[in-house]
């Protein structure tokens, strides 16, 4: 991933898809990306945190689904 000097509403992604290289751009015409510290030289994110960074949303907010209970008997 680039992000070049104040340009936060931009970003460059090089990534093996398993068939072949990908470039992809992307500019967002209002807001900017939300980026994450780096943790030994990397980005950690998972699929849908790097969705919702990809798609202009603040990535923080996307959290994994926590389970639910069941209740055993209604009364």
């Amino acid at each position: 991933m680039q992000n070049v000097g104040n340009w936060t509403d931009r970003i460059k992604l090089i990534f093996w898809d398993g068939s072949g290289v990908c470039l992809v751009a992307k500019r967002l015409e209002d807001g900017e990306f939300h980026w994450p510290r780096l943790q030994d030289g990397a980005m950690h994110l998972t699929a849908a945190q790097f969705s919702a960074l990809f798609e202009g949303l603040d990535w923080k907010r996307v959290h994994t689904p926590s389970e639910t209970r069941t209740p055993i008997k209604a009364g």
